[in-house]
């Protein structure tokens, strides 16, 4: 665990970007309590013989009951409940209520639970928003953000949010670098109480797109309490001691935070400069192979938004697509943590026209010829067929530009006509 010097350094350069003014002297720190699930959400849970039934909805109110009246004790301190009782507000609610209240730290309690039934999973761990793509820490927030369809008011608003899309992923980074830092603070804070106070085995401070974070205009947190699936855990977790001493670690990391903010730097930094575009787009080049993929072929690594080019009888698989310099870059490390190590950025000059050749979409590759009677030859009657080592090729069209081929492909997927290839055919 990191220590608390690291963290207090981290805190006061960020101080301008989280509003440590002297107000803060003058109102109460506000603190929204976020109990997880609820109502008819019970969240993880498990049945032990000598333990009974351990669920989520109920250990995470019971610590946040016990946390509350801690801090209620002390006049410095505002507390917000999203609920008391069980009960099932939206996520809509609970980031709207912490957002009215102008509140300066949100902290949202949850319970984990491993997908491998060994329950050989322990400890704590704390997340904070942010767009860090690495599996692990995904498959816990897709755990989280299943509860999104649980209520309508949270399909409407989130209708549109994709948290596997690169815009998505982009639009929270802006939204949320104000208070990514102030987040790692506490959160630093907890887990390090977690540690030394309760010697309990942490899991560390990750970032992760989580819904219940994503649209706070605040300092905010989720805390993993614990593993339902390990019997330790949910033994310890489902216990008023254990619920306690739960309450005190974070009451007490609470209290070392508001002493960080009330400690402010009065001179503010300067405000970066906004970035600006590059001249250019690029991609990510994954991989050049003879073999041709599906979108949701294995060998892509779980990796959406892919494009594959064709060129010299070669498949290259390209991921994602911008002109920004910082979104090329956490493009790239994406790639790399899922598993392409020799990944690399690629230039694409917008627009250019190739100068010995022309761009082309290849339909189909097989063994077989297409049926004549098929949907595809029936839509596409003047597709060019070629034979090479044994496979048949129908290719398409010839277009200019690379983005005239990206256009007539994204034509083609509106018929039903999908897994084209855009391949570029030199003279």
């Amino acid at each position: 665990m990191t220590s608390l010097k690291f963290y207090n350094k981290i805190f006061f350069l960020l101080t301008f970007f989280i509003g440590f003014s002297s107000f803060y002297s003058q109102k109460k720190f506000t603190i929204v309590l976020d109990a997880g699930h609820g109502g008819s959400d019970i969240g993880a849970n498990r049945y032990y013989s000598d333990i009974g039934s351990v669920q989520e909805k109920n250990v995470t109110l019971g610590i946040v009951l016990k946390l509350g009246r801690m801090l209620e004790k002390h006049k410095d301190y505002k507390v917000i409940y999203t609920r008391k009782v069980d009960e099932y507000p939206s996520l809509t609610a609970r980031t709207d209520l912490a957002n009215r209240s102008k509140a300066d730290l949100f902290i949202s309690i949850h319970v984990n639970s491993s997908p491998s039934k060994s329950a050989t999973a322990q400890g704590t761990e704390t997340f904070v928003q942010g767009p860090n793509q690495n599996k692990a820490n995904l498959d816990v927030a897709k755990a989280e953000n299943d509860v999104i369809f649980l209520d309508e008011k949270d399909k409407e608003n989130f209708a549109s949010y994709n948290p596997s899309s690169p815009e998505s992923l982009i639009a929270l980074k802006i939204q949320q670098s104000k208070y990514l830092q102030a987040s790692l603070t506490i959160g630093g804070l907890v887990e390090e109480n977690f540690v030394k106070k309760d010697k309990r085995l942490s899991r560390g401070v990750k970032q992760e797109n989580l819904h219940v974070l994503r649209m706070n205009a605040m300092p905010s947190i989720l805390i993993e309490t614990g593993f339902v699936n390990n019997y330790d855990d949910a033994r310890y977790i489902s216990t008023e001691e254990g619920q306690q001493a739960i309450a005190e670690s974070i009451f007490n990391a609470i209290v070392s935070y508001k002493k960080l903010v009330d400690r402010n730097i009065k001179e503010p930094e300067p405000e970066k400069p906004v970035e600006q575009p590059l001249k250019n787009d690029f991609r990510i080049l994954l991989m050049s192979t003879p073999t041709k993929y599906n979108e949701d072929d294995p060998a892509l690594k779980g990796l959406k938004y892919i494009l594959p080019i064709k060129e010299n009888g070669a498949y290259k698989y390209y991921y994602g697509t911008t002109n920004y310099a910082s979104v090329r870059d956490t493009n790239l490390k994406t790639a790399k943590d899922a598993g392409f190590r020799n990944s690399m950025a690629i230039s694409f000059v917008p627009n250019q026209a190739l100068g010995m050749g022309y761009y082309t979409l290849e339909i189909y590759a097989g063994k077989d010829k297409l049926d004549s009677k098929s949907v595809v030859m029936k839509t596409l009657p003047d597709m060019i067929r070629t034979k090479e080592n044994g496979i048949f090729y129908y290719t398409f069209g010839r277009y200019r530009t690379f983005e005239d081929a990206v256009k007539a492909q994204k034509d083609l997927e509106s018929k039903g006509i999908n897994n084209t290839v855009i391949e570029k055919k030199l003279k």
